[in-house]
């Protein structure tokens, strides 16, 4: 409702009175509005911005937003925006963008500041190295705490966070961190080393982006610093770029668990040719993958035969032991994700599977016993289909329990052992377990 009356103001180009609307409103809610509009509008609306703000909403900008802005500014206007990022927010921007702004950016950054970005860009893309951030307070063991402060309020502003504060030696080990909270309450007098916590929780900066988010998940923390091999303090990561990398997973994983090659395009701006490359590949492995039911069940067609009816009700059972899979593997996968489960947890998840699967079994197959002999089928018929529920049903649950670890085990994304997949290997696994009880309880 409220883009409606800044879009209302910008067709009648009341551009004062727009400014005057958008200097009110958060940061994010500006990024969201320039965001729906065409380049051109993008820019004219972006200009109307005080320049500490548009740099501020710039940083909330779509990634093609934020291209499109930097290959229309004049290099005047792209160094002063530069110049008022966050440094992260810089690396991330000369990832996306095109070569020939990159080329612009570099221009217009200094000798340091070039070679920074540059070390920053050699780092293994979802690494630590290249998600943190320079920006930080650094102190010392024999700093009072009066001096730290004051060396916070000279440094401090332009910092990505002072909430946390890291205490390094000449060479730049990291030794120690602080909170602003000890800074602020302890005595003047006393020491930086007295005060800081020695105990530091840190990640390297080849470590991959999962495990940072799950440190971050595990710890509470809203900053956490980042070391090369000899413990130097290179930089740190904040919470804002792990919620990040956080939605950036959890796509990824919805996508593997629904057998599509994950992207970051977006649904909307993909097109159709696109979006059916990411799914053909799994499609076409799943599909010729059903040639093993299709063997089990040509192999069977001699009970299949004399016992239509069974013919009918298999559909039932592949159905409820692809069923029982996934919901097992989405639990484990999940598991796995928060660490709560590894390798060594392998023997407690098939025990506890086993006992689930059965107790599922066990219910669905006397509720379907129970249906077929209302129904006036056989008794034969009635005892095959609940035996196989039972059968299946505990099978699948282990199945979906077990090779999500397994993957996990091998160096694979436990992901990739969801729906699609465990169906299809439990489908294969219903008609063998079917077709076993169907011929010691009918021929």
């Amino acid at each position: 409702m409220i883009n409606e009356v800044y879009l209302a103001l910008l067709q009648e180009k009341r551009f004062a009175e727009l400014s005057r609307e958008l200097i009110e409103q958060k940061e994010a809610d500006i990024a969201e509005f320039i965001d729906e509009l065409n380049s051109t509008d993008a820019l004219l609306v972006y200009r109307l911005l005080p320049k500490n703000l548009a740099s501020e909403v710039f940083a909330f900008l779509d990634i093609d937003r934020q291209t499109d802005i930097s290959s229309l500014v004049s290099e005047a206007e792209l160094k002063a925006l530069i110049e008022q990022l966050n440094f992260d927010d810089k690396i991330d921007l000369i990832e996306e963008i095109p070569a020939y702004v990159v080329e612009k950016i570099l221009k217009n950054a200094s000798i340091t500041e070039r070679k920074l970005i540059n070390q920053f860009l050699n780092y293994p893309e979802d690494s630590a190295g290249s998600l943190m951030t320079i920006e930080f307070v650094d102190l010392k063991q024999d700093m009072t705490l009066k001096a730290a402060m004051e060396r916070v309020r000279l440094i401090g502003k332009g910092k990505e966070t002072i909430y946390t504060c890291y205490v390094t030696d000449s060479m730049r080990i990291l030794e120690g961190i602080i909170s602003l909270k000890d800074l602020v309450l302890g005595q003047p007098d006393k020491l930086v080393g007295d005060m800081m916590e020695t105990n530091v929780i840190s990640v390297s900066t080849h470590d991959d982006q999962e495990i940072i988010a799950s440190e971050f998940m595990k710890y509470d923390f809203i900053s956490m610093p980042v070391v090369d091999g000899e413990n130097r303090l290179v930089g740190i990561i904040t919470i804002d770029d792990v919620v990040d990398i956080i939605e950036e997973e959890t796509t990824e994983d919805f996508q593997k668990m629904a057998a599509i090659i994950p992207t970051d395009d977006e649904y909307m701006e993909a097109s159709p040719f696109a979006l059916a490359k990411r799914r053909i590949f799994w499609l076409a492995i799943l599909m010729f993958s059903a040639v093993i039911t299709e063997f089990i069940t040509s192999a069977n067609v001699h009970i299949t035969g004399e016992f239509v009816i069974l013919v009918s009700l298999m559909p039932m059972l592949m159905s409820t032991g692809g069923n029982a899979g996934a919901q097992a593997s989405t639990l484990v996968i999940r598991a796995i994700t928060l660490g709560e489960i590894h390798f060594k947890n392998v023997a407690t998840v098939i025990f506890k599977e086993m006992r689930v699967g059965l107790m599922l079994g066990v219910t669905l197959g006397i509720l379907n016993f129970i249906r077929l002999y209302i129904m006036g089928k056989p008794v034969k018929i009635a005892m095959v289909i609940g035996l196989t529920l039972i059968g299946t049903t505990t099978m699948a649950a282990l199945l979906g329990g077990t090779l999500p670890i397994l993957a996990k085990k091998l160096k694979l994304d436990p992901a990739i052992m969801a729906n699609p997949l465990i169906t299809t290997i439990t489908d294969a696994t219903t008609l063998i377990i079917f077709f076993l009880i169907s011929t010691l309880i009918l021929l």
